[in-house]
């Protein structure tokens, strides 16, 4: 269960009390008083490509497009190796002060606070869950997008490729936000990895697809776009501003396609004891991070290839394929598939900690407390309805959806919460563990390159924010919601 701990007393009282209610076997509990963790290297890893692969596959060719043949696949290259290089960092957190035997950290923000203090504590708080808001809000627009291609195909189909066939998303965003509003009432972590393993599946099936489209277009007779060391060139395709703010941008995008820090440790509290958790997430982490940079490279230089200096924004959803439509509807109906599980992977911490929360502040309260148990055919177990837990999901969910339908900008959006999250939780705070797990001493060699990675990823995060908040403004000035 996803959630932040006071103290580990006031957390192992609640934990017990919970399996009390629910009738577990005490025989069957972990050593913190959790039923006993079931998850494994493919659950993990299942996990994490739930989380990674998603919105950010889609953008990968515009992105390379912006940056070039040269800088594009480096700076892709570049991300997976501070990404798996910062993860195995931080899962050395889990336990402490031992990491086979310690204490466990349920969540990153338990992990920041047992190795570096209060302050910092509240920073990763800020940080991890701005992340999380802001990639539920990208999966919402992303899904609503590919659900749009999906009717617009169909009428391409029908009425020929000349015919607008302008569709509104905005329909699509509530029917995406009921189906969340229904799932987000799944308890906790532990109960999603039949969702995560069928997530991880769509994630390969819609990736391959794009895949397929662009090399049957790069083989098409006749076939030729425009492509360059340098990507998109200045007086032909872009001004001098707009490469500067596109390329930042494109930074922001690629920082995006790896984000998966932020549900790290939530993903570890789901494995099994024994071997070490610490071990089966190197190994799922590596496993992952290998996976997904694979399709990465694949689909953006294949997108690339395909479409040229001309990439479109979401290589599904831009419309360089017309035909045939019914594989294009298929792969956009994984895309929304996908991102109905990411979502729930990135919003059940946001859940665990606000209840957690509420129900340390009013530990009386009925509202908040109860569990109903419902009684449902064909489950072994009884659904435990919280009314608290019904109230609050929901009007997260329905919060999200507003800012989408007040900001449905792709690429603008995912890339500022790429370049926004990416700093800080994915390098800042796991090196900072280490430094202080490790008792790295200051201004050795290894303190000084590990604060070297830390600033220049900084500077990265900095200037890809800011192009995508250009872009931001730019897309508002024109745009009218509804």
């Amino acid at each position: 269960m996803a959630i932040e701990l006071q103290n580990n007393e006031s957390f192992m009282e609640h934990t017990n009390q919970e399996v009390m209610e629910k009738g577990y076997d005490a025989n069957n509990l972990d050593d913190d008083g959790h039923e006993k963790r079931s998850g494994t290297m493919l659950t993990a890893t299942a996990h994490i490509i739930t989380a990674v692969i998603g919105s950010g596959v889609l953008s990968l060719a515009w992105a390379l497009a912006q940056l070039g043949w040269i800088a594009g696949p480096a700076a892709l290259m570049a991300f997976s190796g501070i990404t798996y290089f910062t993860s195995t960092l931080l899962t050395e957190g889990y336990r402490s002060p031992d990491p086979i035997t310690g204490k466990r950290n349920h969540t990153y923000m338990e992990v920041v606070k047992a190795n570096l203090g209060g302050r910092k504590f509240k920073l990763c708080g800020l940080a991890q869950y701005g992340n999380v808001v802001g990639a539920t809000i990208g999966y919402i627009i992303t899904s609503s997008i590919s659900m749009v291609a999906v009717k617009r195909s169909n009428c391409f189909h029908k009425n020929g490729h000349q015919v607008e066939c302008d569709t509104k998303n905005y329909p699509f965003i509530i029917i995406f936000a009921a189906f969340q509003i229904f799932l987000s009432q799944i308890p906790n972590f532990h109960e999603l990895s039949w969702l995560s393993i069928l997530a991880a599946v769509m994630s390969f099936t819609y990736s391959s697809i794009g895949v397929g489209l662009s090399i049957a277009k790069i083989a098409e007779k006749g076939h030729h776009v425009r492509t360059s060391l340098t990507g998109v060139t200045v007086g032909i395709d872009v001004s001098s501003a707009d490469k500067v703010w596109r390329t930042f941008q494109a930074l922001g995008n690629i920082a995006f396609a790896y984000t998966f820090s932020s549900i790290l440790v939530e993903i570890q509290d789901t494995l099994k004891s024994s071997p070490p958790e610490s071990k089966v997430m190197k190994k799922a982490s590596l496993l992952a991070v290998l996976t997904t940079t694979s399709f990465y490279m694949i689909c953006g230089c294949v997108g690339y290839a395909a479409f040229g200096n001309n990439a479109p924004g979401n290589f599904l959803t831009g419309f360089g394929f017309y035909e045939p439509f019914w594989l294009i509807d298929f792969g956009n109906v994984c895309v929304v598939v996908h991102l109905i599980g990411a979502y729930q992977v990135f919003g059940q911490p946001i859940f665990g900690f606000v209840e957690y929360q509420c129900s340390q502040r009013w530990p009386e309260s009925k509202f908040i407390k109860n569990e109903y148990a419902i009684k449902i055919p064909f489950l072994k177990k009884p659904y435990y309805v919280n009314f608290f837990r019904l109230v609050w999901r929901t009007t997260y969910v329905i919060l999200t959806t507003v800012i989408a339908l007040i900001f449905p900008f792709f690429n603008d959006f995912v890339g500022l919460v790429g370049a926004l999250s990416f700093w800080p939780l994915t390098v800042y705070f796991p090196i900072e563990i280490h430094i202080a797990r490790a008792k790295i001493k200051k201004y050795s060699s290894r303190w000084t390159w590990l604060k070297l990675l830390c600033w220049a990823c900084l500077i990265v995060s900095i200037i890809a924010a800011a192009g995508c908040i250009q872009g931001l403004a730019a897309d508002v000035k024109t745009y009218h919601p509804f």
